[in-house]
């Protein structure tokens, strides 16, 4: 997902005032804390992680081959909240924070957070990212998918598509114990810039677990205003590029919502939820 938390928080310290505390299951293990209180799971949390997480790439699997020219963006949602509950999950994005809906659904020029609705319909052509997520045994799953709608898709659309996806796959090869988020973040950013795109900074991945929105902020640019954090085998992350064509620049809609590139260029992004392991990660959400 795209971090709700930092749209609502533009400081991380912030966002962590507005997390709130986390959901406790009877059952749950103990939370072991790392630094900045990063959790860090057993094994145990792990497994149900991958449940959340499977759920999730379930969903997304079966929305890449559903979407066609003419749907809405809320037929892609009603099937999302459908599948998640079968599979005996709740949705993690319905009503965080107020969120109406189970999925973000964002086309063309909106970046992150687009609204689905009946009466936005999907054209052919069109670059569509859905975000989503599921809550399972008191653990949450997290990822993003971009879509190119049909076989009339631009060039550009198809390529920028590509090199967020490869920007995604390049921080989780430097993710292992011992590299920090500046090893992921310079990673994504040389990726990007080498293709002449942009990484929209307003946004980051983020930790997740028993909540959506957990420490740390995982950014896709090289900076000294986040912490740099060192990580250790089991933090589990959120790590999300999110890629325009054109400026890094953007807006929000009156909607409070919807957020879109200022100069009208098409955005992609890709997701995934990953477990951190002594030697590398493992990609809980992996589509495989």
């Amino acid at each position: 997902m795209n971090l709700f938390a930092d749209l609502l928080a533009s400081t991380q310290g912030q966002a962590s005032a507005e997390r709130g505390k986390p959901v406790v299951t009877a059952t749950g293990p103990r939370i072991q804390k790392g630094k900045r209180g990063i959790e860090i799971k057993s094994a145990r949390e792990i497994a149900i992680m991958r449940r959340s997480s499977s759920i999730v790439s379930t969903v997304l699997r079966e929305i890449i081959d559903l979407v066609r020219p003419g749907m809405s963006t809320g037929d892609l949602d009603r099937h999302a909240e459908t599948r998640i509950r079968e599979m005996g999950a709740v949705p993690s994005f319905k009503g965080y924070h107020g969120f109406p809906a189970s999925i973000c659904a964002s086309i063309n020029d909106e970046v992150v957070h687009g609204i689905p609705s009946s009466r936005r319909i999907i054209q052919a052509g069109d670059l569509l990212k859905v975000d989503t997520g599921a809550f399972y045994d008191g653990y949450h799953g997290d990822s993003c998918v971009t879509i190119c709608v049909g076989q009339s898709a631009s060039e550009a659309a198809r390529n920028l598509s590509r090199v967020a996806q490869e920007a995604l796959m390049q921080g989780l090869s430097r993710i292992k114990a011992g590299s920090t988020l500046l090893d992921i973040a310079g990673a994504v950013q040389d990726h990007v810039e080498a293709h002449g795109y942009a990484v929209v900074e307003d946004y980051t991945g983020h930790g997740v677990g028993r909540n959506l929105h957990e420490e740390p902020s995982v950014f896709n640019f090289r900076t000294d205003d986040l912490p740099n954090v060192t990580l250790r085998p089991g933090m589990t992350l959120a790590v999300e590029p999110i890629l325009n064509a054109g400026s890094k620049a953007c807006r929000t809609l009156k909607d409070r919502w919807t957020v879109i590139t200022v100069d009208g260029s098409l955005s992609a992004q890709w997701e995934h939820t990953i477990a951190v392991t002594s030697d590398g990660c493992e990609i809980l959400t992996d589509r495989g």
